[in-house]
């Protein structure tokens, strides 16, 4: 998007600041060459949009539209799936604590994939409680890829096997399918291994193919060049559906595959949302600079606290100064709200920053700290905006306690 001062004062007196700003056409590029890259190898390829990772109904809305399902963890997350017209066999309910609305959702015919046995227990009563109606489930795997530490989600091969044991003695319950998910591992080999591990537990626990495999999360998005520095070999879409999509396909190759689904979160949202603040203060304190910025780490999101977020500025057109090292520092009173440490270039107080990449955990995990949070809007046309989420009032926030 282009900024300039105009537009930064004109968005900020009408939609309050800081602000998140949606880029909604180049969204829909990314999921198109998400989509396109799987599919093209494996045409029953499905992409499940994690609703975890940014929730914002306007967005989950697009996703629906272009035949995305919902993934979603909570009831919460379910029923809002609900609300805006998702079929129950379009919604996939993950999560170790699935909560009331897990059973709901089961009952409902929704894609559910056990996390442990005594979770399966709750849907095992339930199916014999109900002899006459047949149901459906999945089980997430636990798996090691070399990631560096023991997974606390999901079942290892010996609680598999006495899932699988459990079930057979239940005459109206069929697994559908397999489901698993491994964080810290977006590397193109981790993806290479999950996908044939997952093929072989379906060789061996399913007399013919399952419904479904379910890969999880966890790819790199599109990002700018400043940004992919940061990280090691950041594979693009193509290159994950060649250790994906195409070992699937080869694997069933004359035969009925099951529907190959992945989750992506932050690779579908992270880049096309931007962080807007401005420069409320600047000091000098024993020889260190800081900025104070009218939005915290928080508005930022979970890679903020993992990477250099690339930042653009938009100068006030006051006088302004030349800093080799200055932190631009959130709004908080907390020492460790640190939005961007050692920024290098000119500042003043006024300026806008905008942050990229903030569109993955940041909205859903701002809390209600000092403030409540702020606006999301989105271009429709060359400089048309509309407001897709409202600034957070007191009452919003205060409303649910007893005076």
């Amino acid at each position: 998007m282009n900024y300039n001062l105009a537009k930064m004062e004109a968005l900020s007196e009408k939609y309050g600041s800081p602000l998140y700003i949606f880029d909604e056409q180049a969204f829909l590029h990314n999921y198109d060459q998400l989509n396109k890259a799987m599919s093209s190898h494996y045409d029953k390829y499905q992409i499940s949009y994690s609703f975890k990772t940014n929730y914002t109904p306007y967005i989950c809305s697009l996703l629906k539209e272009l035949g995305a399902y919902a993934e979603v963890v909570s009831g919460m997350e379910y029923s809002l799936a609900k609300k805006l017209g998702y079929e129950d066999s379009h919604i996939i309910y993950n999560g170790p604590e699935k909560g009331v609305e897990g059973k709901k959702a089961f009952l409902a015919g929704s894609i559910l994939n056990v996390d442990n046995l005594d979770e399966l227990e709750i849907y095992c009563k339930e199916a014999e409680k109900n002899p006459e109606k047949h149901y459906k489930i999945g089980f997430r795997v636990n798996l090691d890829l070399g990631q560096g530490f023991v997974s606390r989600f999901g079942m290892d091969e010996d609680d598999l096997r006495a899932a699988f044991v459990r079930i057979s003695g239940i005459s109206n319950l069929t697994v559908a399918g397999l489901h698993c998910h491994i964080s810290r591992c977006r590397n193109l080999e981790a993806w290479r291994k999950r996908t044939e591990y997952m093929l072989r537990l379906s060789d061996r626990f399913f007399p013919e193919p399952p419904e479904y495999i379910d890969l999880g999360s966890g790819m790199y998005g599109s990002m700018a060049e400043e940004f992919a520095a940061q990280f090691h070999d950041v594979p693009d879409y193509e290159d994950y559906a060649r250790v994906t999509a195409a070992i699937v396909a080869d694997h069933y190759r004359g035969r009925s595959g099951p529907m190959l689904l992945t989750e992506p979160g932050t690779t579908l949202i992270n880049r096309y949302v931007e962080c807007i603040s401005r420069v409320e203060s600047i000091k000098k304190v024993n020889h260190h600079y800081f900025a104070v910025l009218n939005a915290s780490i928080h508005n930022l999101g979970e890679t903020a606290t993992l990477k250099r977020l690339p930042v653009k500025l938009v100068p006030c057109g006051n006088s302004r100064t030349y800093y080799e090292s200055i932190d631009l520092t959130g709004y908080t009173c907390l020492e460790q709200d640190i939005l961007l440490p050692a920024y290098e270039g000119m500042l003043a107080v006024g300026d806008y920053i905008i942050f990229e990449n903030t569109g993955g955990y940041s909205t859903v995990l701002k809390p209600p700290f000092i403030r409540p949070n702020c606006a999301m809007i989105t271009e429709k046309a060359e400089g048309e905006y509309i407001l897709i989420k409202k600034s957070e009032t007191y009452e919003d926030i205060f409303h649910s306690y007893l005076y």
